[in-house]
């Protein structure tokens, strides 16, 4: 008994409340797909994907990983668009390289930025949707989409002496 007590103890110790995979905190007490869908880019497929390929169960707490598991994880997600099909990554025949890549975390937005300021720089339809503001991928913008805007008709309030006025005149 005192050496499951000693053991557990131990566990208790190497248990990582906060583990950091691609510059992310991640809560340790959630499980490895869970936790690992929390990174910017990285899905349910993917965090499935990256914990079947480590070795590790999927509802195991991400916290209680040793660290060569999460370096493991880590590397995994660097290489993801290596071992995957090209329809699986999120950045498909890149512009400049014209690679197929997955991007997580800042590098996701910093691309994002990159793609919509090249719309904006060569005044491509979805690039003036962007400068404008409006709805880009084709929606309705009649009755949907009115920001700064006062909905409704606002009628005007009679005023009390016209309304006395009619109101004798409609009596007699």
């Amino acid at each position: 008994m005192v050496e499951t007590s000693g053991t557990q103890q131990m566990q208790k110790d190497d248990f990582k409340y906060i583990v950091r995979i691609a510059n992310t905190d991640l809560d340790g007490n959630k499980g490895v797909v869970v936790a690992l869908q929390r990174i910017k880019g990285v899905g349910n497929r993917v965090a499935e994907i990256i914990a079947r390929k480590a070795g590790v169960s999927r509802i195991e707490k991400i916290g209680s990983l040793p660290d060569s598991k999460i370096e493991e994880i880590e590397k995994l997600l660097q290489t993801y668009a290596d071992f995957v099909p090209g329809w699986a990554v999120n950045r498909q025949n890149d512009f400049e390289t014209g690679l197929d890549m997955h991007l997580v975390g800042a590098d996701l937005e910093l691309f994002r930025k990159d793609d919509i300021n090249r719309m904006k720089m060569i005044r491509c339809y979805k690039g003036i949707r962007h400068e404008m503001g409006q709805k880009v991928r084709g929606q309705r913008t009649r009755s949907n989409g009115r920001t700064g805007l006062t909905l409704g008709v606002s009628r005007q309030r009679t005023q009390p002496a016209k309304a006395e006025s009619s109101e004798k005149s409609g009596k007699k």
